[in-house]
């Protein structure tokens, strides 16, 4: 008799998975409690689904059916529910089996599955999650392959086992089709498994940004409060569905001119979003009333949640899982709203400031409502526009990883901007940021190297720089500031990537043009002489030299620096005009302009002024907004004040008519320093290298000599016995061993406890030799004289044993060894560790206190291709030591870039080995050394990027 209380209920099964459709349900084991469950959910099943879930008609379950179908022992017998509101809506078992197909116990590895999916949820693909579940199940378990007896008229369950990506053999006995699927994960299957991840999330964000209707909870007749304004945000903003407001105490039929209920429930038409503002004690009754109300998601504006400490985060897990329990999504709660400016949509339900952002191609995530409030004006003053705004509070359910999910297939999405203070799934982030980053560019802002109030994530022991050394290396534009944010993503929105480094600078200030210079070799850019034009340069001039500048094969990127002149609105006007002719006519390059004390300037090359110059340029003036009585406003004059200190009023992005060219001299960004410029194209530069870099997947060569399953058989003889929580570091001679399969060779060390043992060692290994303690506080610190090198003679030898154990202790404290002497070369540290939160990473610095002082090391995600270990070598400081600095002879480098292959390969296929430390690694012109390793190995844990899909549940 297993219950959900019982210890032996797997409680780890249970899951929330979003669905084909969007919407989510919760996957569990099914227990004794659930009889009543399952005959009620057979009663709603078509009687052709019974026939072939049984081959033949079944129109109820007997009593034995119903035990036998929710007693299980969850290990040769399991059964999994997908359930919403607690009610069953598709359930799937495995019975184990042997040779002969009757029912076995281990050491029996396969077992007979079979659905069953509620006829009103087919096509959500309910059946699909259940096999990845069930799958999982089963390999932990010990079963590695599932058969099943399908009718051949039930294409779609078939359909189900074929697309599932496992390998799989078919057969067709007795009038039905035989199945069998190797349960091993594959790249086929685990690519399946992350495409429906993918439609599945991108599913459940759109119909939170272009839903049908909204309702907003909490709306106060006073016309005062949060729900108020977000209706009225979403009326102004020209919302196309329908809209209704909730208040429990209405007693009109409108408010705020929107037509207004008691209750949701009241509401006598679907509902596809609820924005709730209610107090934090109200929000559970307002959940309950659009679950039961068949509401598709959430935004929670309310506070009092994760923020307010631990009563506030309690509660915030008991909204989550409510708010799944109905199948519905949630942002927030301390949310700040979400936008979504498409033509067919025009949905603010936030509370965002008038003006509202107009309409663009960037998308702006944040986890903060004051920075997303700061992103959205700094947006609006610069004349930028939007495609979509998430702004997800707590984050207690919707995250950045389901935004860039969106905005992977979004196709009015040009450029994502995200304001992240924790990442609650880094290798899941990394995973879809490197894939998002290949068709466009990802740009976050990180605030925080703690965990704010409300972000309840996986903790991590990896420094920020190493978060920002895995961030770029899945191609992720990493900025510091809000500011920096803003200025990438305008530069990115509007203007084409460099196709290098080489940038030309020209404009009316020498002074202006030195300052870009300098910082250009900042950026480690490669500057051009600044082109002075003269304080006395007319727009005409401006537009011959920049057209010149983008004429030449020799520049990819060009900045134009501009100061006042005696009129500043005159020169601003032909001056935009100017520049915009000459993008028009040499397309293909960035151009960047810098503005001091010229705020018209900027106002001028905004998209929002396009009136304000010639239609010549084929560029379609943005309507005029309409007036209430339905005629047109005038257009309001241009500001002349900065845009950095005075908002600029929005209007619709004019057309794109003229194509690229068109869209690139239409958004020509404007900085008013000439760091912020340079380091806007800087960043663009390193990722259009990150592009073409990337265009093809790096290699992870398949080395003939590794021996994989003799390790497997060697880490599960050495984890015999060992606690699931203890870390275990091998001995030298484990640790040589699990390495030399691998293909990764330790110098050879004797024990020196004496003189004479000493003295024997190097007779044993052959002069010269080093001398060396390996007590934990000298152990790799030569600097501290813990180390004799190239001694040639015993005298030599016993000399140096007791130099040393004079001046540092015994040798019981110093626990010497000696070692042959290596090829000299560069010193270097290779390691690799597990962390909880972003999985196996590499890592590689030269050895030396210096490099540790600095934090000079480089770090990669595991598994490294050859072109990711080839770049972790070269992204150090002091990576030119390796190729000759200063005349010295180049080390081999491939030597060490095979090195780091084999580490990777190692801590790869072996999830067991959770640290690894080679140090130092002496890498000679021709070959290395491994000098002393380090290995701990722990019981696996929980992979769960390679497990079925599953929602965070904290």
């Amino acid at each position: 008799m297993t219950t959900e209380s019982d210890p032996a209920y797997p409680a780890h099964w249970e899951a929330d998975v979003v669905l084909r459709d969007g919407g989510t349900a919760r996957i569990r084991p099914i227990t004794t409690e659930d009889a009543d469950r399952l005959v009620s959910f057979y009663e709603q099943v078509s009687d052709e689904s019974k026939y072939y879930r049984f081959f033949a008609p079944y129109p109820r379950l007997s009593a034995r059916d119903v035990h036998r179908f929710t007693h299980h022992d969850y290990v040769d017998r399991v059964g999994l529910a997908a359930t919403i509101g607690g009610e069953f809506i598709g359930t799937v078992r495995y019975d184990r089996i042997d040779a002969t197909g009757r029912p076995a116990s281990a050491p029996a590895d396969e077992a007979e599955v079979a659905f069953l999916v509620q006829d009103a949820h087919q096509g959500r693909g309910v059946a699909s999650a259940l096999l990845e579940h069930i799958g999982a199940v089963a390999r932990e378990r010990g079963i590695r392959g599932f058969a099943a007896e399908v009718l051949p008229a039930n294409t779609k369950m078939i359909k189900v086992f074929t697309d599932a990506g496992y390998q799989q053999k078919r057969s067709f006995e007795d009038g039905s089709v035989h199945l069998t699927l190797d349960l091993e994960p594959t790249a086929e299957s685990l690519a399946v498994q992350r495409a429906r991840e993918q439609r599945a999330e991108a599913r459940s964000v759109q119909r939170l940004l272009a839903p049908g209707s909204v309702a907003v909870v909490g709306v106060s007749r006073s016309g005062g409060g949060v729900g108020a304004s977000v209706l009225r945000n979403l009326r102004d903003s020209g919302f196309h569905g329908h809209l209704y407001a909730v208040n429990e105490a209405a007693s009109t039929d409108l408010l705020d001119g929107v037509r207004a209920y008691r209750a949701v429930a009241d509401i006598g038409a679907p509902v596809d979003l609820a924005v709730i503002a209610v107090p934090a004690e109200r929000v559970p009754e307002a959940v309950a009333a659009c679950g039961d109300h068949g509401v598709q998601g959430l935004v929670v504006l309310s506070a009092g949640y994760g923020e307010s400490g631990p009563q506030g985060a309690a509660r915030q897990r008991e909204l989550l899982r409510q708010v799944r329990s109905y199948g519905m999504r949630l942002i927030g709660p301390n949310a700040f709203g979400v936008i979504n400016t498409a033509p067919d949509v025009e949905l603010n339900a936030s509370l965002a400031p008038a003006p509202a952002p107009a309409r663009g191609r960037i998308g702006l995530f944040t986890q903060s409502g004051a920075i997303g409030i700061a992103l959205l004006s700094a947006l609006v003053r610069r004349g930028a526009g939007l495609s979509s705004f998430v702004s997800a509070g707590n984050r207690a359910d919707v995250s950045g990883n389901d935004i860039l999910q969106y905005w992977y297939e979004d196709e009015a999405t040009d450029v994502a901007l995200l304001y992240l203070e924790t990442l609650g799934n880094p290798r899941k982030f990394s995973r879809l940021a490197r894939r998002t980053a290949a068709v466009k560019p990802v740009v976050v802002a990180k605030g925080g190297r703690h965990t704010p109030a409300g972000h309840v994530v996986p903790g991590t022991r990896l420094s920020d720089d190493t978060v920002s050394a895995l961030l770029r290396q899945a191609g992720v534009i990493r900025v510091d500031t809000v500011t920096e944010l803003v200025d990438v993503g305008l530069l990115l929105a509007g203007q084409p990537l460099p196709a290098g480094p080489r940038v030309a600078i020209l404009g009316n200030s020498e002074s202006l043009g030195v300052i870009a210079y300098d910082a250009c070799l900042t950026e480690r850019l490669r500057p051009s002489a600044p082109l002075d034009l003269t304080t006395d340069a007319s727009p005409e001039d401006f537009r011959a030299a920049l057209g010149s500048a983008l004429a030449a094969d020799t520049n990819d990127a060009v900045i134009v620096t501009a100061i006042p002149g005696v009129s500043e609105h005159a020169l601003a006007a032909d001056l935009a005009d100017a520049l915009r002719a000459a993008v028009a006519e040499h397309p293909g390059k960035p151009v960047a302009v810098v503005h001091v004390e010229l705020g018209a300037l900027a106002a001028a090359l905004s998209p929002d002024s396009l009136p304000l110059g010639p239609a010549a340029w084929g560029f379609a003036p943005a309507p005029a907004p309409a007036t209430s009585a339905g005629a047109p406003e005038a257009a309001a004059p241009a500001p002349a004040t900065a845009p950095e200190s005075a908002p600029l009023v929005p209007r619709e992005q004019p057309a794109e008519a003229e194509g690229d060219a068109g869209r690139q001299a239409c958004r020509i960004p404007t900085y008013p320093a000439a760091e912020r410029a340079v380091r806007a194209v800087a960043e663009a530069v390193r990722y259009g290298q990150w592009r073409r870099a990337n265009a093809e997947p790096g290699q992870v060569p398949a080395y003939e000599d590794i021996d994989e399953s003799g390790a497997a058989a060697q880490l599960a003889r050495l984890l015999t016995g060992v606690a699931a929580a203890d870390v275990l570091t091998l001995d030298d001679t484990d640790a040589h061993a699990l390495l030399g399969r691998y293909g990764i060779r330790v110098v050879r060390t004797l024990p020196a406890p004496t003189p004479d043992a000493a003295a024997g060692a190097a007779r044993a290994l052959g002069y010269p030799v080093a001398l060396k303690t390996t007590a934990p506080h000298l152990r790799h610190r030569a600097d501290l004289g813990g180390v004799r090198l190239d001694l040639t003679t015993e005298e030599e030898l016993r000399r140096a044993y007791d130099e040393l154990t004079e001046t540092h202790g015994k040798p019981a404290e110093l626990l010497p060894v000696v070692q042959a002497m290596v090829p000299r070369g560069v010193d270097t540290v290779v390691r690799s560790v597990i962390d909880a939160a972003a999985g196996a990473v590499l890592s590689f610095g030269l050895a030396g206190v210096a490099s540790e002082l600095l934090g000079d090391t480089a770090h990669r995600l595991v598994p490294a291709a050859d072109r990711d270990v080839a770049a972790l070598i070269r992204s150090i400081r002091t990576a030119p030591l390796l190729f000759g600095w200063r005349g010295s002879d180049p080390v081999d480098t491939p030597a060490l870039e095979e090195l780091l292959l084999r580490l990777s390969r190692l801590v790869d296929d072996h999830p067991e080995v959770v640290g690894v430390s080679l140090e130092p690694v002496v890498v000679a012109t021709g070959g290395l050394s491994v000098l002393s390793a380090t290995v701990r190995v722990a019981h696996p844990p929980a992979r769960t990027d390679l497990g079925p899909r599953t929602l965070p549940s904290y």
